[in-house]
């Protein structure tokens, strides 16, 4: 590797740090919900509110991130996303109410809402367009190792309870909150050192320094060449509208939709349902507490190994080829989820009733041994049993008394979807999206479908508790799949390929195509 390569490397980790906090927050969560629903005594509306707040306050921020960029320059804004964690981590730790950890969980989503947008922005506008796919790419490896270090951590503490005086059943999920604290305050440091993008610096006029960061990034001969390009590119369109309203001008048209598209798939198939409630979505399967933050951890290790494997790919196989082979493994491992959730069957025991503390020996009489085909219709007969209260202090250890189904077929499913998003739609999206809009609204354009993607991905985390109470696990899955199955007919027929291409090839190409 040579110097130039080491240095644009480096640059892409220390700000895709942005998105390993992103993943650490996202999925720390998972672990924090067997905590706090009972502590608060949250009904799934009010827990999906706790848990995708963050997504809700993030497509503002992403809304106004690129022209915030734009006007103060992307490396000022990513010191304020680093700042915005550290606060949003001490201040979740430290929460005495709900209404206080949703506020504190909303300006961590200011800072990822702003992070996702700018850190792929930032590295496409470093990157040589041979390299460009897989340092884009950097921020979605990022992304996942934060998953497995929050899923790590969680089973971690987890373990650590009643070893020390300071992590207990009711300080557990404070300790899995905070210590977000410490990689925060460590990106914190690191933003400071990073260059101004060079076409950023263009665009601002100031030259002299824009060719400073490309000789220091590529070299004299390369940054030669990097900065002609971005010069021509600007010069053609310094006189083109940069609003809001040049999005949708009809020689934007195609790459706007295109965007729309890929940004709403990502997240409607699912994606953040499984990080955020990954212990949730294994305790339903039967197999209890400490066995689901278990089998979380196989998350993380598989996000990890496939988003290396995209990484690897992406540069020769193209953007197109892996997202439409991720989409066919999405369907597939969604329809295996569904299928095992299909085929359980519950019965609540005699002998278990009086093992729960405060359920009364004659409480579950009722529905003791008879058998239920509808996990949806056993935890209606067992809520309307115990009431709220009860039941959610007891979910977990009530299902693992009362499931008789496949888990690991339902381990099998949900590993094949994380394996198959990590493929395609987790890095892909990200990368499709840095190069697909001109330079003059890049920014823009990112902001917007930025927004969508997050609205889509805070609607989709709101309404998981409810959609697993009111429709059942399996026709919840079953859904993913479906939309994955029609993202796939889409995106076979409009996806264009980017690989290999500068950043103003591709406006050429496609930009001004008929939507």
């Amino acid at each position: 590797m040579t110097t130039s390569h080491r240095r644009t490397l480096l640059t892409a980790l220390a700000v895709s740090l942005g998105g390993f906090l992103f993943g650490f927050d996202a999925s720390v969560i998972s672990g924090v919900i067997r905590f706090i629903k009972p502590e608060f005594g949250l009904s799934d509306l009010e827990l999906g509110w706790v848990v995708s707040s963050p997504a809700f306050s993030a497509m503002f921020a992403m809304l106004v991130a690129g022209a915030l960029s734009d006007r103060l320059g992307r490396k000022r804004v990513l010191i304020i996303v680093a700042f915005l964690y550290a606060i949003s981590a001490v201040l979740s730790a430290l929460a005495p109410t709900t209404i206080i950890l949703v506020v504190a969980r909303m300006l961590g989503g200011v800072a990822f809402g702003a992070a996702l947008i700018l850190a792929p922005m930032y590295i496409a506008e470093i990157s040589p367009a041979e390299q460009r796919g897989r340092l884009v790419s950097v921020q979605q490896l990022n992304i996942v190792l934060g998953f497995s270090a929050a899923y790590f951590s969680n089973y971690y503490l987890l373990q650590a309870i009643g070893d020390t005086g300071w992590i207990t059943e009711t300080t557990a999920w404070r300790w899995m909150l905070g210590i977000e604290a410490v990689p925060a305050l460590i990106y914190f440091g690191v933003a400071f050192f990073v260059p101004y993008s060079p076409r950023w610096l263009m665009m601002k006029g100031r030259t002299e320094e824009a060719e400073s960061v490309l000789v220091w990034l590529h070299g004299s001969e390369r940054a030669g060449e990097e900065a002609a390009l971005i010069k021509g590119r600007l010069s053609a369109s310094s006189q083109e509208r940069t609003e809001y309203k040049a999005l949708p001008a009809k020689g934007m048209r195609f790459v706007l939709v295109v965007g729309l598209l890929v940004g709403v798939l990502q997240q409607i198939t699912g994606v953040n349902a499984i990080y955020f409630y990954a212990t949730t979505i294994f305790e339903q399967s039967g197999i209890g507490a400490d066995a689901s933050f278990a089998q979380a951890v196989w998350v993380g290790i598989i996000n990890v190994l496939f988003t290396i494997l995209a990484m690897a790919l992406i540069d020769r196989l193209g953007r197109k080829p892996l997202m439409l082979i991720g989409l066919l493994g999405v369907a597939l491992s969604m329809g295996v989820t569904s299928y095992g959730f299909n085929q359980a069957t519950f019965e609540w025991p005699s002998e278990h009733a009086l093992q729960l503390e405060g359920i009364q020996a004659d409480a579950l009489t009722d529905i003791t041994d008879r058998v239920y085909d509808s996990d949806r219709e056993f935890k209606a007969a067992v809520l309307g049993a115990l009431g709220d209260d009860l039941y959610r202090t007891h979910e977990s250890a009530i299902i693992e008394a009362s499931a008789n189904m496949n888990a690991r077929l339902i381990l099998v499913g949900i590993l094949g979807f994380v394996a198959s998003f990590a493929f395609s739609l987790g890095p892909v999206m990200w990368v499709m999206l840095s190069e697909l809009f001109p330079n003059r609204v890049r920014a823009l354009a990112i902001s917007v479908i930025g927004f969508v993607n997050s609205a889509v991905s805070w609607f989709v985390q709101l309404v998981f508790p409810w959609e697993l109470t009111n429709l059942g696990n399996a026709t919840t899955y079953l859904i993913y799949g479906l939309f994955a199955m029609v993202g796939f007919a889409i995106l076979l027929r409009i996806l264009p390929e980017t690989k290999g291409k500068s950043l103003e090839e591709i406006e050429d190409e496609y930009v001004g195509q008929p939507a």
